[in-house]
């Protein structure tokens, strides 16, 4: 836009247009009102004292059982009821110690941990973690609702904030773990808001466990393996299921593989049960060759056997056709578990690839036909890689040891199971036998660790449950 100087006009030079992109808008700022800020903090008073005699029972009688008593009593009245009171406690731990723990140790635990642990770090966690954020002034923070304690873990509900899912927590487990300074931790969905974070106080997993007392029953479906990390013991399912143990090597393989054979041993003596042992190594199950109905340790006999163990399977289905649908163990049709060390050395490591296709042919139809009729494939592998062993996802329950490689916890145990908690890669090397179990059906892994079975209780197990014929026949094999 122009206009003549000499017309006593200016002259307007004209401007570009400002891009939208530049445009800023200053976005007001709203404070909260005094008098709300003030009736908050109100409601968490009363709501805190309301709650206080049921989270805090025995805090909350003492403090108002002593007002009174100093009142009308003194301080000797006062110090007579402490007394009492504490022979009264000490007596309801000698006479009900369970219950004792429960109401008082664990609550009062509970108390200390939410207060001093989590209330205290809290926000700086999550906010480093990149579960929490600010906004204009206003802090998104998912709300601790209740903290409980156990014998060996915090359980934290918590209630999370519009537009985080239990997805975002699960993808931060690493950072919750270093944070609060646990072992672990495990995030349960209760509902699209509300997850409860497990944290272990210690790891009941540290120490090496012995060989576990053989049973005088066996149940094929809870068979006495080890420890889970909750002081339970670990059982593990057998019958009716296909179990693939992952690890690299020095992870404890064999005591996965040896602690359910020596749960079985009862089974074998009465004969409900027969082992079929593979081990191309020979240098892990040969230790046992007595305890096996059949043993194997080269290619050919191996893929010898399982095809022999396929013609078995499929002899029994002809049998149960339109008569039977499930397998109960007796003598004449023992439950067999046909256990298969290093896989893939049948599966992609042989030369001959005749043997690899045929190996691989058998597993697959044991796995996917057996189980009905009482054929089990316990198998144990050190590479889950798909051109390795393409045959996982045959196997329903998995066992995954220490690994290499984060990518291969999902590997073994699906897809979501390290952003539930279950770091196998991080498995330190001196706890071997530590693994993540994953079951059919269950999203959760448990983490356990299998008891140690040395060659001393092997040697016993030969001595006592093995076929006399064979405890001083080597190679030899049993029909």
């Amino acid at each position: 836009m122009l206009r003549d100087k000499g017309a006593g006009a200016t002259q307007v030079q004209p401007t570009a247009p400002v891009p939208a992109h530049a445009i800023r808008f200053a976005t007001p700022v709203v404070e909260t009102p005094g008098i709300l800020i003030l009736g908050r903090w109100v409601y968490r008073a009363v709501r805190a004292l309301v709650l206080a005699p049921f989270r805090f029972p025995v805090v909350v009688s003492t403090l108002v059982g002593s007002v009174p008593t100093l009142y009308y009593l003194g301080w000797v009245g006062l110090a007579l009821g402490v007394a009492l009171s504490g022979a009264g406690l000490g007596a309801w731990w000698w006479r009900w110690p369970l219950s004792f723990r429960s109401l008082v140790v664990l609550r009062a635990l509970a108390a200390w941990r939410w207060l001093w642990v989590y209330r205290r770090h809290w926000q700086p966690v999550l906010v480093v973690a990149g579960l929490a954020e600010s906004y204009q002034e206003r802090q998104y923070l998912p709300q601790i609702r209740k903290v409980t304690c156990t014998e060996w873990a915090d359980r934290v509900r918590v209630r999370l904030v519009a537009g985080t899912s239990p997805a975002d927590v699960e993808n931060r487990v690493v950072e919750l773990v270093h944070g609060f300074a646990a072992p672990s931790c495990r995030v349960t969905v209760l509902g699209p808001r509300d997850v409860v974070l497990e944290f272990p106080r210690r790891d009941l997993l540290a120490e090496p466990l012995d060989a576990l007392a053989v049973s005088d029953e066996v149940d094929l479906c809870a068979l006495p393996m080890g420890l889970r990390e909750d002081g339970q013991e670990w059982r593990m399912r057998l019958h009716g299921t296909h179990v693939l143990t992952v690890g690299v090597t020095g992870a404890g393989k064999g005591s996965v593989i040896w602690s359910a054979i020596r749960a079985l041993l009862p089974a074998v003596v009465d004969g409900t049960a027969r082992v079929w042992a593979i081990d191309p190594k020979r240098m892990e199950l040969s230790y046992g060759r007595s305890l096996f109905a059949r043993y194997a340790d080269s290619a050919e006999s191996a893929v010898g056997l399982l095809e022999a163990a396929v013609e078995g399977m499929r002899e029994r289905a002809a049998r149960y056709a339109g008569r039977q649908r499930t397998h109960v163990a007796t003598v004449t049709d023992p439950f067999v578990v046909v256990v298969l060390d290093e896989v893939a050395f049948l599966t992609a490591y042989h030369p001959d690839r005749d043997i690899r296709r045929r190996a691989e042919n058998a597993i697959a139809t044991l796995t996917s036909q057996g189980r009905s009729v009482g054929f089990c494939v316990l198998a144990a592998l050190q590479d889950p890689r798909k051109e390795v062993m393409n045959l996982r996802n045959l196997f329903p329950d998995k066992v995954a040891l220490r690994l290499d490689e984060a990518s291969q916890v999902d590997m073994v145990l699906g897809e979501d199971a390290r952003d539930r908690g279950a770091n196998a890669h991080l498995i330190d090397p001196d706890v071997p036998g530590a693994a993540f179990v994953r079951l059919e059906g269950s999203p959760i892994p448990v983490r356990v660790r299998a008891a140690y079975v040395t060659d001393d209780d092997i040697a016993t197990m030969t001595a006592d449950y093995g076929a006399p014929g064979l405890r001083s026949v080597p190679g030899a094999e049993v029909t």
